[in-house]
């Protein structure tokens, strides 16, 4: 792929905002591993940030703060109660139930994963100003919308890592569900746009473009190419080397995949000259510039896939 090809590609995706928030939740993933400690989870960390406004609090309630499912609730509870962190009392709302609240261990918790938030923080906006920081975390929230729980905690509104992971889920499953009657999936149609945009190119590269691992890129040709939506051919100047091309049946998908993108995005930020349209546009591909960690764990397409970040602390 030449420099004009890879910057045409580029430039479309970077007209993509579930493109852009999809990988930047990468980045998420990617740090946890490089910044926080071994053995720390996410969503515990959240979890004991909303005990700290208000507790107990039911697991039911605590999953609609920290924007989890009740199935990944479950599992981070049960965590924090086996490593002391939390205990189970009788809920004062519904004396049959039963609530969570802060141990002491738990309390300290909090305080000892501060710094290594701050850290990653720190990590995931080194390639913004300040005033960067808070303006795209403003249209962060509008992306989130309806699905940010009014009390959610003020650390978490604060914390770009939250908001990214949340944005992206959230632009994720609409237009996921958008998607769903033309048979793809959002990754499917970044990578379709990109291939438009590039012509016929090596599988490699093609996953250098995307940002995503040779594994990943693999798994998204192959259900593109079982769907008749692409095509490998042994590249002429190299048959060791495949390259991956739109095939007729994918003008049309595109086409229509292109109009459910246009509506997607109106209703994710506000459409065209809106701010916070601009903002995500402006500044994601900014964030993306920061070098990313040595060493990185899997995507999460979404925050229900229990992603490993600070706040679990074993009891010694």
């Amino acid at each position: 792929m030449d420099q004009a090809a890879r910057q045409a590609a580029t430039g479309v995706l970077h007209t993509l905002p579930g493109h852009l928030l999809w990988r930047a939740q990468a980045r998420v993933s990617a740090a946890l591993g490089r910044i926080l400690p071994p053995g720390t989870d996410i969503w515990a960390h959240a979890v004991l940030l909303a005990l700290a406004d208000h507790e107990p609090q039911s697991q039911r309630r605590l999953a609609e703060l920290v924007a989890v499912s009740g199935t990944t609730m479950t599992a981070v509870a049960q965590g924090l109660v086996d490593d002391g962190l939390v205990e189970r009392v009788r809920n004062p709302q519904d004396r049959r139930s039963y609530a969570l609240t802060r141990t002491r261990d738990g309390r300290s918790a909090v305080r000892r994963s501060g710094p290594h938030v701050a850290r990653l923080e720190e990590h995931l906006t080194a390639s913004l100003t300040p005033a960067q920081v808070t303006w795209l975390q403003a249209a962060l929230r509008q992306v989130i919308g309806e699905q940010l729980d009014a009390e959610t905690p003020a650390a978490l509104l604060a914390s770009t890592w939250f908001l990214l992971v949340r944005a992206h889920h959230a632009a994720h499953r609409d237009f996921q569900a958008a998607l769903r009657p033309l048979g793809i999936e959002p990754r499917d149609f970044g990578t379709m746009r990109a291939i438009g945009a590039t012509g016929p190119v090596p599988q490699h590269e093609l996953a250098q473009l995307l940002d995503v691992s040779g594994a990943t890129v693999v798994q998204i040709v192959d259900g593109l190419e079982a769907a008749g939506l692409v095509v490998r051919r042994p590249d002429p100047a190299d048959r060791r080397v495949h390259r991956v091309e739109l095939t007729a049946s994918a003008t049309d998908v595109l086409a229509r995949a292109e109009e459910q993108a246009r509506h997607s995005t109106d209703a994710l930020a506000g459409g065209p000259g809106s701010p916070h349209l601009a903002a995500l546009l402006e500044l994601l591909p900014v964030l993306l510039q920061a070098p990313p960690p040595a060493s990185s764990t899997p995507i999460s397409p979404h925050p229900d896939q229990h992603v490993r970040l600070a706040g679990r602390s074993r009891r010694s």
